[in-house]
């Protein structure tokens, strides 16, 4: 988006469902996305803030759900997803030591925007996902501030930048520049559309196990160039959020959640010991009011027997993500001159290989 090159504009089609017209997370109604970004000399970080709805979502909350396939990380706010089932905080995604002052940060937007909290009401569980950032980026200065989570937010767009911007801006992906990146798909249920989206902050894997839609991209790279496969120690991660407008319960939305794995491993990962693979779902169409207005509410739900199409979207839109995280990401040079090198000034050798 924003003009960036994506990985369809190289001609690689993920899947044969047809994505949403963006091809984002944000073509499911009410989402928004945005960046702060951290770029000067050693600081190579930042936060990125996903809104789920244009609602008040303390108010209105969304049935939800994680999963955790390997739990090396920091992320906040997944314990009571687990018990309640559902998100009432945007989701925010800054750098592992930076956990604690963006927690502070949307605790306090939170404060404001909902005076109740804590007074009149319950108190609030923020969700806040970390990835490691460390090789590029100065990881024990502070580079992040608490005003960088509200430039997020008010920066958040439908349309929004990929590659290394917000939190991706120092994370590294299967031996290259990894970051931010999003796709969707388009499925029809009673001759209705709706939409699956997901967007990931990919810091995972090495150069020699990258595929790109089954070709052997990483080791092509390996043997067409100069650049060799210097193994880092697996200390990364990838955090990936599934949105979609179906109507699901959260138990639904908990298998959802388990399939994102699916896409990481088709593009080379193999979910490494010291890595975190954490995914939330979520649903913007069973809206669950904090107030209690009656003792029933009425919710929705996909026939479990369609639940196939809605997991090969996540999939495809999982892989399709990844791969734009690093398509799109420029070139970095970061602390102690640490490079990651763009996906992009590859993707000519590997398309020889079509």
């Amino acid at each position: 988006m924003k003009g960036q090159k994506r990985i369809r504009d190289y001609g690689i089609k993920i899947g044969e469902l047809e994505p949403g017209r963006l091809n984002a997370i944000t073509d499911i109604q009410g989402i928004r996305v945005g960046h702060q970004t951290m770029d000067h000399d050693s600081a190579k970080t930042g936060v990125t803030v996903v809104i789920p709805s244009s609602e008040n979502i303390f108010k209105n909350k969304l049935m939800a759900a994680c999963n955790i396939t390997n739990g090396f990380g920091k992320s906040i706010g997944t314990v009571q997803i687990e018990e309640l089932g559902t998100l009432e905080t945007p989701i925010a995604m800054t750098n592992t030591m930076s956990t604690g002052i963006v927690t502070d940060a949307l605790v306090q937007y939170m404060l404001e925007s909902n005076p109740d909290i804590g007074l009149e009401t319950g108190t609030v569980n923020p969700v806040v996902c970390e990835c490691n950032d460390g090789n590029l980026n100065h990881i024990r200065k502070s580079n992040v501030k608490q005003k960088n989570l509200y430039d997020a937010i008010g920066n958040a767009e439908v349309e929004f930048f990929e590659g290394d911007v917000g939190a991706g801006k120092g994370m590294r992906c299967l031996g290259l520049k990894g970051g931010i990146g999003t796709s969707s798909r388009i499925l029809q249920f009673e001759g209705k559309p709706y939409h699956v989206g997901a967007l990931v902050l990919s810091n995972f894997g090495a150069l020699r196990d990258l595929v790109i839609d089954g070709i052997p991209a990483g080791r092509i790279i390996l043997n067409q160039t100069e650049v060799k496969d210097q193994p880092i120690k697996e200390q990364g991660s990838i955090i990936t959020l599934i949105a979609t407008d179906i109507p699901m319960t959260e138990r639904q939305l908990k298998r959802v959640a388990k399939r994102a794995s699916v896409g990481i491993i088709r593009t080379g990962g193999y979910i490494a010991s010291g890595s975190g693979e954490i995914a939330f779902a979520f649903t913007t169409a069973n809206p669950v009011p904090h107030e209690m207005k009656s003792d029933m509410i009425e919710i929705r739900m996909l026939h479990e027997d369609n639940l196939n199409l809605v997991f090969r979207a996540v999939a495809d839109t999982v892989e399709e993500s990844i791969l734009n995280s690093m398509v799109c990401a420029k070139t970095t040079v970061g602390r102690d001159g640490n490079t990651a090198i763009s996906l992009g000034e590859y993707m000519e050798a590997i398309l020889k290989f079509r």
